[in-house]
């Protein structure tokens, strides 16, 4: 029984950022084609849940549970850095339907 909720323990955050994960996929995924564009700043948020679920891996993970502290910390690094990519593709993209005028503005 022991043996069985330490694997439990073990298993329990790489279930989550999994969840996390899947979570992210079906949201983008259930967006139709046409849309991507003009909704690419509001789908950001799905970069959110994955660094928060891998947050939360970091967060319950024991410090003798390595393999969970580095899919946590390589789950954070590139929740992030995909989320952060993802607000400066939204505004190269928006800088491009401004008008000639308004960019001179600038």
């Amino acid at each position: 029984m022991e043996a069985m909720l330490h694997a439990l323990e073990l298993f329990l955050p790489l279930y989550i950022l999994m969840l996390a994960g899947f979570l992210g996929y079906e949201i983008i995924s259930r967006v139709p084609v046409i849309l991507h564009t003009p909704l690419m700043s509001g789908s950001n948020f799905v970069h959110g849940i994955v660094v928060v679920g891998a947050m939360v891996v970091l967060g319950e993970a024991s410090p003798d549970n390595t393999l969970a502290l580095i899919v946590g910390f390589f789950g954070v690094a590139l929740g992030a850095g995909n989320a952060v990519g993802g607000y400066v593709v939204t505004e190269r993209m928006l800088d491009m339907f401004k008008s000639s005028k308004a960019a001179k503005k600038e």
